[in-house]
């Protein structure tokens, strides 16, 4: 049986195909952008007969650096894109059995942008849902 931090494993090294992205698969202390973050925001147990299943909702949090906003936005939106090099999304699809530890995985939605205080600097944010299929 495949545990979640096997998944958050799998996202986390599908994300580091994108270059120039640091990521984690647990939220650090001190995070140095451009970086993405993958925690768990639900499971629903038994999706199949006889424990066949479980889909477990992760969330990608992609932290920028904000010297400049422009800038900052700029690069979130290459994230953002549904394809391309720096997509989050081709990224964690483009192997999408986490190495074989899920059944399936697809990044569902972007379902926002912020700003995030860590200490004395303020990043803009992005989040990423990822559904995930495991045995």
């Amino acid at each position: 049986m495949t545990t979640m931090t096997e998944l958050r494993a799998g996202i986390a090294t599908r994300l580091a195909t994108i270059s120039g992205l640091r990521t984690s698969a647990t939220l650090p202390d001190q995070p140095n952008p451009p970086i993405a973050v993958v925690f768990p925001e639900r499971v629903i147990y038994d999706q199949a007969f006889g424990r066949g299943s479980d889909e477990y909702t992760f969330v990608v949090l992609v932290i920028v650096g904000r010297i400049a906003e422009r800038t900052a936005q700029t690069s979130l939106d290459t994230y953002c894109n549904p394809s391309g090099g720096s997509s989050i999304k081709a990224a964690i699809e483009g192997e999408a059995t986490l190495g074989g530890k899920a059944i399936d995985c697809r990044v569902t939605e972007m379902r926002g942008q912020g700003s995030l205080a860590i200490g004395d600097a303020t990043y803009i944010t992005g989040e990423f849902l990822v559904s995930v299929i495991a045995a």
